[in-house]
């Protein structure tokens, strides 16, 4: 089984209260690869970058086992460097500076073997470029597509069309509101399972997340975390490990998503301890399955006693 995870490598500069960090890594397909490689021993990254990118990052990559053979290198370009500061509120934050750089023009040509890849992570990206993925891949078995409100609000009608080919949207919450136009999240996922995906999973930062799958509303909680360094990137990571926990089990049906969505919740407890992807390079099997436990104790509920009268 492999993995295809498609969208920005980049540049992040990134200010929080607790401190600041200029041009680590960053983008939605560096924290997607990097998160399911603990699961999937073929995932293959589909992305751009100029030549700006040093070496050192390719190496931290290959060092991962990610394929690299779709990671376009434009030469003559800058990479995409994005600079936000967060505030108090991590799920907070203002966009200092966005310069696209060489993923203006990106247009994707997939290596023949990419495919047959059986799940498609597509990550933030113009929902143009997401389709043109798509149309390169033979019958995948699961797509999964990440949004955010730049593209709801200036794309819309080539979101929804976007829509209609995935299987499983992974918004926030406040990208899920702004999608359905509805303010309260059971009736938004409803209205945007509506436009196509089948599965609707909504990130609420702090507060856990939420899956509509079927009739099934599953709510997976937060991990309390003492020290959070820096929150860039953990929507990503969460995807990446769903995806690669559906990859292990080899099948996507309710209990799968459900044991996914605490496989992502870990892998993206451990992304927000550092800035940048660095805490996700230091884990290991027995680590994963530790916090994905804890998850799973967090969410349990005691048996309850019977209303006794006095």
């Amino acid at each position: 089984m492999s993995i295809l995870t498609v969208g920005t490598v980049a540049f992040d500069s990134i200010e929080t209260p607790f401190g600041n960090a200029p041009r680590v890594l960053g983008g939605s397909a560096s924290y997607l690869s990097l998160a399911a490689q603990y699961f999937c021993p073929d995932v293959r990254l589909v992305g751009i970058v100029g030549g700006d990118f040093p070496e050192e990052y390719v190496q931290l990559f290959r060092d991962s086992n990610v394929d690299l053979r779709g990671l376009e290198v434009k030469e003559e370009g800058d990479t995409f460097h994005w600079k936000g500061r967060y505030h108090y509120d991590l799920n907070e934050r203002d966009t200092l500076d966005t310069q696209l750089n060489v993923l203006v023009d990106f247009e994707p040509t997939l290596p023949e073997d990419y495919r047959s890849s059986k799940i498609v992570c597509l990550g933030n990206l113009d929902p143009a470029v997401q389709r043109h993925v798509l149309e390169q891949v033979d019958d995948p078995e699961y797509v999964l597509c990440d949004t955010m409100n730049y593209w709801i609000e200036h794309t819309p009608d080539s979101l929804r069309e976007t829509l209609t080919l995935v299987d499983c949207l992974v918004v926030n919450d406040s990208e899920a509101r702004e999608l359905a136009d509805e303010p309260n999240l059971v009736r938004a996922a409803s209205i945007i399972r509506d436009m196509g995906p089948e599965t609707v999973i909504i990130k609420k930062g702090e507060h856990g997340a939420l899956l509509f799958n079927g009739s099934t509303v599953f709510s997976a909680p937060a991990y309390p975390l003492e020290d959070i360094e820096d929150p860039t990137g953990a929507g990503d990571t969460f995807a990446g490990g769903l995806a690669g926990y559906l990859v292990r089990a080899r099948a996507y049906g309710s209990q799968e998503l459900r044991r996914g969505i605490i496989y992502g919740s870990a892998m993206a407890s451990f992304a927000v301890e550092r800035f940048g992807p660095g805490r996700l390079l230091e884990l290991n099997e027995d680590l994963i399955l530790e916090r994905a436990r804890a998850f799973r104790e967090l969410a349990a509920i005691p048996k309850l006693q019977a209303f006794e009268t006095a």
